[in-house]
């Protein structure tokens, strides 16, 4: 019987093993439906810290690429992985061929470090290091921000937010954001579980570049809004317990005051549910619809 469970542990170590070096390895191909392939690489280093590492997507046997997709993934600014969205990111692959996808993780918050502007920061770097990864590919280097719960809300302010440092800025052609809060100074938004977390690790006021603008507008990416902000598309779950429907009515009013270019949708459910099988496919082709509207309305 010894003898018997030595062998099933060592095979499942074996196998183990196997995953293991499958998962870490630095390039991959996957194959996906109607002859899609992907080249992988995991894990790539944007920084010096542990947690500054994404996994690149990049279409095979394309002569050009039209954009790129950076995911950032949700958890409550403390907590989450980018393995959380891989499910996700492999049915957008299947919508999108022509388009590489970059996972990323980011430095997380806790009792001792601040979400601000680490978190921003950490996605100006990896779309710096996307840009030299993929110099030398025949392709459109306009970024398309995706990010569900608080990778959503790094999304928008990010892609809104004039004060800080970002150098790529710029080159956000459009946001999808899924369930991110809009406005932290909703008073529905108070009802979070971890908003006295949020209130006290959300920005690191010692930081120089944050001492022109009150600290309660800082992290709300609805002050940030103007003429030029990039096209954004929103998904809220109408029995969302965690971020408010009020959130969706407050973007919607900011991006159309300011005559952006932008659409919002309702899914039935949860915070969670926006990728279940019931929803996900109807978030992926509005995505798709959005981003040829956005494309078409740049040629006119």
């Amino acid at each position: 019987m010894g003898f018997v469970i030595f062998i099933i542990m060592k095979n499942y170590l074996l196998l183990s093993f196997l995953i293991l070096i499958l998962f870490n390895c630095k390039e991959k191909t996957i194959n996906l439906d109607n002859n899609i392939s992907f080249t992988v690489q995991k894990n790539l280093s944007y920084g010096n810290d542990p947690a500054q590492k994404l996994d690149l997507y990049i279409p095979k046997n394309k002569d050009s690429i039209k954009g790129i997709f950076v995911l950032i993934h949700g958890g409550g600014w403390k907590a989450g992985d980018k393995s959380n969205l891989n499910y996700f990111a492999l049915s957008m692959m299947e919508k999108f061929p022509d388009y590489a996808f970059a996972n990323i993780n980011y430095r997380l918050a806790d009792n001792t470090s601040f979400i601000l502007p680490n978190q921003t920061n950490d996605i100006d770097n990896s779309l710096g290091f996307l840009v030299k990864r993929l110099s030398k590919i025949k392709l459109n280097s306009q970024f398309i921000l995706l990010g569900n719960s608080a990778g959503a809300h790094l999304s928008l302010l990010y892609g809104y937010n004039r004060l800080f440092n970002n150098t790529y800025r710029a080159k956000v052609k459009t946001i999808v954001n899924i369930v991110g809060p809009a406005d932290l100074r909703d008073p529905n938004f108070a009802n979070y579980t971890d908003y006295s977390f949020v209130q006290q690790h959300m920005i690191d006021i010692t930081k120089p570049t944050l001492t022109d603008v009150t600290n309660l507008d800082i992290p709300n990416p609805v002050f940030w809004i103007n003429e030029t902000s990039p096209p954004t598309i929103s998904f809220y779950g109408n029995r969302d317990q965690v971020i408010p429907l009020s959130q969706k009515k407050i973007l919607d009013s900011v991006l159309n005051t300011n005559n952006v270019y932008n659409r919002s949708y309702e899914f039935s459910g949860g915070h969670l549910d926006w990728s279940n099988e019931r929803n996900a496919p109807f978030v992926i082709n509005s995505i798709y619809k959005f981003l040829k509207q956005v494309d078409k309305n740049k040629t006119l």
